[in-house]
C-alpha cells in the first residue's frame, strides 16, 4: 500500500509534542517527508532529530513533495495556509480552532469541496476513550435536553508561545481550551443547529499585577484576551447548553465536566457514567473497562491518514468544526464583548 507523504507546517510545541510522534508511530501508512517554519533553524534541528529529508522556509514550496499537510501555526494563518494547500491538491489536517472566524472557516470548507480533498480539524477530545464510550451510550440518553460543560483551569494562563496574543490567536481561554469541550458536546448531541447564543467574556484577573500562575509568567499589562467565559446556548431541538471555560478563575480546582441529561437517561463523560431509571429505581452505571487506546492524538492522526487513503470516514468533519467557530464568534460578540 502506498504511504501518505506528510508535511508539517509550523514546528512548535503541538507539532513536536503530538503530531510528529504520532505520525512516526504510523509509519506503515505514512511518512513525514517535509517541514516548514519561519524559524528555519528550529525546522532544521527538528528535521535532523527525526530524519526528515526536506525543510522549506516558505510553506508553498513544501506542497510539491507531500500528499498532505498538518498545520500547526498560530490561528491567524490557519485559513490562508489551508486554502493554499487545498488549491495545490494537498489534503489538510489543521490544528484547532479551525480559524480566527466563522467566515474564514466557510472559505476553508468551500476550498475543500472544490478541490475534493480531505480537510480535518484537530479536535482530539473526540478520540478519547471516554468520549467514544459516551457517543455509543447516547442511544441510552435519548433526545438531549440539558448539556453542562465546564473546561476550567484555576491559574493556568499559558506563559509560552503566542497564546495571549489576540492578533495571532483571536482570543484566549475560549478559542484555545473551551473549544475542545464545546466541540465534543456538539458532536455527542449530533450537531443540532444552534439558534441563540449569549455569553460574557472576562479578563479581569489576568490584568491584575502580581500574578500567581502555574504555567509561567506573562505580561498583565498587555493581556487582552479572555481568561474566563460563560455562555448559554439554545438549539433548534429545544436542547440547551450551560457552558463555562477559564484559564484563570477563583475556584477550588481545575475541572473538565461534560454531562448530558436526556429524555431516556443521562451521562457524564469525565469520568464516564450513565444515569438511568429501571424497575422503579435510580441507577448509576460506571464502566469497569473502556475499549480504546490511551493516545487520542495518535487515533486522530490515524483517522486523518486513513481518510486521505480512502480507508475511513473522517471523525471530525469540517462543517462540524465550522459550527464550533460560529458559536465562538457569537459568544465573543454577545452583549458587545470586545476584549
Amino acid at each position: 500500500m502506498k504511504k501518505l507523504r506528510i508535511g508539517i507546517i509550523g514546528v512548535g510545541g503541538i507539532a513536536v509534542g503530538r503530531h510528529i510522534p504520532s505520525f512516526l508511530q504510523l509509519q506503515d501508512i505514512c511518512e513525514i517527508t517535509a517541514l516548514s517554519d519561519i524559524n528555519i533553524d528550529r525546522a532544521q534541528e527538528t528535521a535532523e532529530k527525526y530524519n526528515i529529508p526536506h525543510v522549506f522556509p516558505e510553506y508553498h514550496d513544501l506542497f510539491s513533495v507531500v500528499d498532505a499537510v498538518c498545520i500547526c501555526t498560530p490561528n491567524k494563518f490557519h485559513a490562508e495556509i489551508t486554502i493554499a494547500a487545498l488549491e495545490a491538491g494537498v489534503h489538510v489536517l489543521c490544528e484547532k480552532p479551525m480559524a480566527l472566524s466563522a467566515e474564514e472557516c466557510e472559505a476553508m470548507v468551500a476550498a475543500s469541496k472544490k478541490a475534493d480533498k480531505v480537510l480535518a480539524i484537530a479536535y482530539h477530545y473526540r478520540f478519547m476513550k471516554e468520549a467514544q464510550a459516551a457517543k455509543k451510550a447516547m442511544e441510552d440518553v435519548g433526545t438531549p435536553l440539558v448539556i453542562r460543560v465546564q473546561a476550567l483551569r484555576r491559574r493556568k494562563v499559558p506563559g509560552w508561545g503566542v497564546f495571549t496574543n489576540k492578533d495571532l490567536q483571536g482570543g484566549g481561554s475560549l478559542i484555545d481550551y473551551g473549544c475542545h469541550l464545546l466541540d465534543l458536546a456538539l458532536w455527542l448531541m449530533g450537531n443540532p443547529k444552534h439558534t441563540t447564543v449569549t455569553g460574557t467574556a472576562y479578563n479581569t484577573l489576568s490584568k491584575m499585577p502580581n500574578q500567581v500562575n502555574q504555567w509561567g509568567a506573562f505580561d498583565h499589562k498587555t493581556f487582552n484576551v479572555d481568561d474566563h467565559v460563560t455562555a448559554y446556548i439554545q438549539f433548534e431541538n429545544d436542547a440547551s447548553m450551560l457552558f463555562e471555560t477559564s484559564w484563570a478563575a477563583n475556584i477550588k480546582d481545575d475541572a473538565e465536566h461534560l454531562s448530558i441529561s436526556g429524555v431516556d437517561g443521562g451521562l457524564s463523560v469525565f469520568p464516564f457514567e450513565l444515569y438511568t431509571t429501571k424497575n422503579g429505581m435510580l441507577l448509576n452505571s460506571e464502566a469497569a473497562w473502556l475499549p480504546g487506546e490511551k493516545e487520542p492524538g495518535l487515533q486522530q492522526d490515524r483517522n486523518f491518514i486513513e481518510a486521505c487513503l480512502g480507508l475511513a470516514e473522517l471523525v471530525v468533519k469540517p462543517e462540524e468544526a465550522l459550527q464550533v467557530s460560529q458559536i465562538i464568534d457569537q459568544i465573543y460578540e454577545s452583549g458587545g464583548n470586545k476584549l
